[in-house]
């Protein structure tokens, strides 16, 4: 077995009276952490906070985002071809009856001041997290009504703005959902996949391109929160929630061949936890997430050497 080796975990944030949610991103010589603020884990009033330090030690606020009536959910952070920052998130409409959901996109050049929102997607279809590859974007969506909950979609736009349905009906059994996907050298796809029904076991998904035709490998655990990325040497290193014995957020390793999946090491946490951002630098995994192990919800931040 392959040891991890934790080099500091510490909180990072926790002014709202729930922290979650996070992703974490370096840009420009800093680091920005986004997460959603709230009064508890799903409430009405969830705003989109974005926080930035240059160390990794001293974090400060650089924005906070919100819509009238709309709860802002489990923020993404990537980077565009242009080189912006580009934030996605779900607005959950929570006075409505039934609750419907509205998949967002901010963009900023700077972390601090951000653009007018816009509309990506399908109505009442979560675009979980955005994958930029060959100057296009990738993203898959989940369905949050009960009639569209037993499939994801695989979207697709050429400026992160207008997002097409390029695979309608991507994975089909026991309630699909979070997703994160990888692209590698030769261009092959990979997609871990959370699903909560049935035998609720993780998916790994595998296409080549134009990414139209997908297989499908069971991996026999079951996973939330799920992120991952591809490390210097072709190791597949993901943060997932673990639920056998513990719930607990872990670093974990993925065989790209098999899905295999390999606990490394479980960071401190318990309870509500989990929802990484990952960013590999200097040889160093930096990991954002959350956890309710020392009472409160709050955001940490974990560095962790192969």
């Amino acid at each position: 077995m392959i040891l991890a080796s934790l080099l500091m975990v510490t909180r990072i944030w926790d002014a709202a009276p729930h922290n979650a949610f996070t992703d974490l991103i370096r840009f420009e010589g800093q680091w920005f952490c986004a997460f959603r603020e709230g009064t508890k884990h799903v409430s009405p009033d969830g705003a989109i906070r974005v926080i930035s330090s240059r160390d990794g030690k001293t974090w400060t606020s650089a924005a906070r985002i919100t819509l009238p009536e709309l709860d802002l959910r489990d923020p993404k952070l990537t980077l565009t071809p242009q080189g912006e920052m580009m934030l996605t998130t779900a607005a959950a409409d929570r006075p409505k009856e039934p609750v419907s959901h509205q998949s967002m996109v901010w963009f900023s050049k700077d972390g601090r001041k951000w653009s007018d929102a816009v509309k990506v997607g399908d109505l009442n279809f979560w675009l979980w997290r955005v994958q930029w590859y060959k100057g296009l974007a990738y993203s898959v969506g989940y369905g949050t009504t009960n009639r569209d909950s037993d499939f994801t979609r695989l979207y697709r736009s050429a400026d992160g703005r207008k997002f097409e349905s390029w695979v309608p009906k991507l994975f089909t059994e026991g309630y699909p959902n979070e997703t994160s996907m990888i692209f590698e050298k030769d261009g092959t796809a990979r997609l871990l996949l959370r699903r909560d029904r049935a035998t609720m076991s993780g998916q790994w998904g595998t296409s080549r391109p134009p990414y139209k035709d997908w297989t499908w490998q069971d991996m026999g655990v079951r996973i939330g929160g799920p992120h991952m990325l591809q490390i210097p040497g072709g190791r597949v290193i993901g943060v997932v929630r673990l639920y056998d014995g513990q719930q607990r957020t872990s670093i974990v390793e993925i065989n790209p061949a098999t899905g295999k999946l390999t606990e490394l090491k479980k960071l401190p946490s318990s309870g509500d936890s989990s929802y990484a951002g990952l960013v590999w630098e200097k040889g160093e995994l930096w990991i954002s997430y959350y956890s309710s192990h020392e009472g409160k919800t709050a955001i940490y931040l974990a560095r962790w050497k192969p």
